[in-house]
């Protein structure tokens, strides 16, 4: 289900995602003029903006809840940090959201309001992230040594699949349907194990890089890339100008006009203060949708105070950077979420099949059966 969440998502609600295009779209001033209009409590964080005519624009927004309370929830599915020994570090109050506002883009409307953390996809999420806890709970924790484990399992069985001469190469490539029922059982586990092996290899392993700290200097060893996290970079500020009013989002993005022409969308973040920039995150057309290019904007003068370009990362960090689209198989759109698909289908033999052949290993069936004896589970004759 999470491989194609965004797919079912704009399937389930497609009114919420998609309208029918106008001549002319409203200025992103006059967007977040209507979010203050009609939700004057809201602090609008961010915007994001498709150059597909048909798809409404999405603003993260962060609205204190009923009691007046000031803290707001983590955005949901922005959770990067590794864990450390310890907890992820705890995003600012400006980085969070806890709505997300759909919005037409030639009209100004507001078209739907939303909650993420209320929908049953994330129900579905935590539940595959932490048994439905939290960050470093139980459940965190059986998901992620299990994770473990099934890597474990996955380079073990290959190396015990890995024939030694070409004869039984043949053998394993291929199920003999017309064999006996162990020697089916056989041939489903061990063929279908190494045709998939690799592709649930990456999968588990881009699992352990998104949890576990040593799974990502891991990879950053392994790429000769130095680690860098967030501590590690600053964002540029505004040269303040006292007096002088911060541009209108559209004209702070009138000198990346060039690089939005050829994207597939952009994301804006609004400064949180007087000092701070506009940032804009642009995902090339075709690009995975994490591998974004980072401009910094002054908010006074509107030229760029800085940058972040994707392709000038090390190897390391762009690897990193699209770690959960690699996980969840979106990263080249329909054709390896439909792959992920049917590996993550395929991979429920294994358990199943596995037993089975351990069952026939101690010989359980014809001439004995598995029954307790003074309290434990003993193999005893049938």
């Amino acid at each position: 289900m999470l491989v194609f969440e965004k797919d079912i998502q704009q399937a389930m609600h497609h009114n919420r995602y998609f309208v029918k295009p106008g001549q002319t779209r409203q200025p992103l001033s006059t967007i977040k003029a209507t979010i203050k209009t009609q939700l004057p409590k809201a602090k609008l964080l961010g915007l994001t903006v498709y150059n597909d005519p048909e798809r409404s624009i999405e603003a993260s927004v962060f609205l204190p809840d009923k009691k007046g309370k000031k803290e707001g929830r983590p955005a949901p599915g922005n959770s990067t940090g590794e864990r450390k020994g310890g907890k992820a570090d705890k995003p600012k109050e400006g980085d969070r959201a806890n709505l997300t506002v759909m919005i037409n883009p030639y009209t100004g409307q507001i078209i739907e309001q939303f909650n993420r953390r209320e929908t049953f996809l994330y129900s579905v999420e935590m539940f595959h992230r932490f048994l439905l806890g939290k960050r470093d709970s139980v459940g965190d924790w059986v998901i992620s040594i299990s994770t473990l484990f099934f890597l474990v399992i996955l380079i073990t069985g290959v190396i015990l699949w890995w024939p030694k001469t070409k004869a039984i190469m043949k053998q394993r490539l291929k199920i003999k349907w017309g064999g006996s029922g162990k020697r089916l059982t056989h041939d489903l586990h061990i063929v279908t194990g190494f045709y998939t092996s690799i592709f649930l290899i990456i999968i588990a392993a881009s699992g352990l890089v998104m949890t576990f700290k040593w799974a990502n200097n891991t990879l950053f060893f392994l790429t000769g890339s130095k680690v860098v996290g967030k501590e590690d970079f600053k964002a540029p500020l505004s040269v303040y100008q006292p007096g002088v009013k911060a541009l209108s989002p559209e004209l702070a993005l009138a000198s990346l006009s060039d690089n939005i022409a050829n994207a597939e969308s952009y994301s804006l973040k609004i400064p949180r203060d007087t000092a701070a920039t506009y940032s804009f995150s642009i995902l090339k057309k075709g690009s995975a949708e994490a591998a974004t290019d980072v401009y910094y904007v002054d908010q006074y003068s509107g030229k760029i105070a800085g940058s972040v370009i994707y392709a000038d990362k090390s190897l390391g960090q762009r690897i990193r950077g699209v770690i959960k689209p690699i996980h969840t198989g979106s990263i080249y759109g329909w054709p390896t979420k439909i792959l992920a698909f049917i590996i993550c289908m395929v991979s429920l033999i294994f358990p199943v099949t596995g037993v089975m052949m351990w069952l026939n290993r101690i010989g359980v069936g014809k001439n004995k059966k598995i029954k307790r004896v003074r309290g434990k589970m003993e193999v005893v004759p049938a």
